[in-house]
């Protein structure tokens, strides 16, 4: 996929008290794991370097969830407890926002990939680059 332009899109969680926005391009490449919380929650990854991610509101509604290495910070509303987005272990310098979570209007045709999150440790280096400046 040839790089398109970054447009700037705004998410939230259900209640609204958590409010983000990221830049990333109107058609991107998301991911789809199958790993136990992300198969759980339906969770569809668009994942971005740091400085791409801004919490717009709601830092102080965001609770931790950490499992097996503590390495992803996984950030629910304290509220309605929809994980928006989070730190994901497999790029931990970048944020996965859930593109479910994101508001239509500026979202194109998201192509989604599945990913093997089953089987993570051999197929987490697949998504490294993502979180690249």
């Amino acid at each position: 996929m040839k790089h398109e332009r970054l447009v700037n899109h705004r998410g939230n969680c259900h209640c609204g008290e958590v409010r983000f926005e990221v830049q990333a391009p109107r058609r991107a490449k998301v991911q789809e794991c199958n790993c136990s919380i992300c198969a759980r929650t339906g969770f569809v990854h668009l994942i971005v370097p740091k400085d791409r991610f801004r919490l717009l509101h709601g830092k102080d509604m965001l609770q931790t969830y950490t499992f097996n290495t503590g390495t992803a910070r996984h950030l629910f509303c304290r509220r309605c407890g929809i994980k928006s987005f989070y730190i994901p272990r497999s790029n931990p310098d970048g944020y996965s926002v859930n593109v479910r979570c994101l508001e239509p209007e500026t979202i194109g045709d998201f192509i989604v990939e599945a990913f093997d999150g089953q089987n993570w440790e051999s197929n987490a280096g697949r998504l490294r680059h993502l979180s690249d400046a």
